[in-house]
């Protein structure tokens, strides 16, 4: 019990580090291409496709990225009038077979889709179709199995910690 509780904590801290260093520093340096592709068009009358290639190359790294950290923080979409009003047990069982029966089979169905997706990418060294774009498009293919395995792995610990509140033992209580 002491170990699993251990390894939850430390799978924890894995996706909040993701979270917290990676996905902001991702978020500053779209804020720089956005301010950059700003100054360009309006102050200068110019664009580049790689700009506005990785503007969005960028947000799409951070969606993915940060969703597992979104996961650990409670930060997804869900009917919190009706959440919210329940008790922690019934929390957990929501959380538990919406991990179990929506979450694990949608992130297998990305996973097993996008990999071999990614892989072709890489092999054929995938690069933009629009001249002066970016070099190596397979990387941002690359984040969507990435993202939804960080995912994934946030939502089994989350199916975890919702069995030990169903059984009474909740983790945090004595993780602190």
């Amino acid at each position: 019990m002491e170990t699993v509780k251990k390894a939850v904590l430390f799978c924890d801290k894995i996706n909040d580090w993701i979270g917290s260093v990676i996905v902001t520093s991702a978020v500053f340096i779209f804020i720089l291409v956005i301010f950059s592709n700003v100054i360009l068009r309006y102050a200068f009358n110019t664009s580049f496709v790689f700009m506005a290639e990785l503007e969005w190359h960028v947000f799409a790294f951070i969606f993915l990225m940060g969703a597992g950290y979104t996961l650990l923080h409670e930060g997804h979409v869900r009917v919190d009038i009706f959440y919210s009003l329940m008790d922690r047990k019934k929390q957990a069982l929501i959380n538990f077979f919406g991990v179990l029966f929506l979450l694990i089979p949608s992130c297998y169905v990305v996973l097993t889709t996008t990999i071999p997706w990614v892989i072709v990418a890489y092999k054929i060294g995938e690069v933009s179709i629009d001249p002066g774009g970016i070099p190596a498009r397979f990387l941002l293919k690359a984040t969507l199995p990435v993202g939804y395995f960080l995912m994934l792995f946030q939502g089994i610990l989350l199916c975890i910690k919702s069995a030990f509140i169903i059984l009474g033992k909740p983790l945090e209580d004595e993780l602190g």
